[in-house]
């Protein structure tokens, strides 16, 4: 038991924030790359923490887009099946903003960003703002995705869209941007649009003049 400071917080020793790997190796090179880590911590004691065994989902970065009309005060989403829900959530499609893999060694999260909303929407951007970058599920991947926030004629988003050779069939989606922030949590459950939604609900006035954007 650690000696209560007066305040009835802990007193800490200074933290070891360093790590070593015992052990590696991939168990998994499939669509994604598993692999499982035998390690040790710091402590938050200054010591060393008990050896633990962990897999971890390698090589993985992301953009994500929240496409929005301001004219129309529409959002342009993309529905579509999503295996992560298959069994969790009936039925197992996912609306969701504009998405796709980034090599970021090859590529610039941009650029990856305006690619992808042609390939998904079918809209092309007007203005593109970078909302921020963020670690996915850090208690098993090392995915970051980077948001963004876009600005797009939602009267061109429709149809089916996607990549065939890569198993994509994506449906285009508008709602009006009050109803979608009423389906937060509901139909709109998952992280890149919960917070970019979010986010522009926050700022809005701010990107729209940053954007140059008058009403009509």
């Amino acid at each position: 038991m650690k000696p209560a400071h007066p305040s009835g917080l802990f007193r800490w020793r200074a933290m070891n924030k360093t790590y070593r790997i015992l052990d590696s190796a991939t168990i998994c090179d499939g669509f994604f790359t598993l692999k499982r880590y035998r390690l040790q911590h710091g402590s938050f004691d200054g010591g060393w923490c008990d050896e633990v065994v962990r897999e971890r989902v390698e090589n993985l970065a992301a953009v994500s887009v929240l496409l929005f009309d301001p004219d129309r005060d529409e959002l342009v989403l993309v529905e579509q099946f999503r295996i992560g829900m298959m069994g969790v959530a009936d039925p197992p499609w996912a609306l969701e903003t504009v998405s796709g893999l980034c090599d970021t060694a090859h590529e610039a999260p941009d650029e990856v960003a305006r690619r992808e909303v042609i390939e998904e929407s079918g809209c092309t951007l007007r203005a593109l703002t970078h909302i921020g970058e963020f670690h996915v599920s850090p208690g098993m991947t090392v995915e970051r995705i980077n948001l963004y926030c876009g600005w797009v004629d939602a009267t061109t988003a429709d149809g089916i869209h996607g990549l065939p050779h890569e198993g994509e069939e994506i449906r285009v989606v508008t709602l009006p941007r009050a109803e979608a922030v009423r389906e937060l949590f509901g139909r709109l459950n998952s992280t890149s649009v919960i917070m970019a939604l979010q986010w522009l609900e926050a700022h809005r006035e701010r990107v729209l003049h940053e954007w140059g954007w008058k009403p009509g």
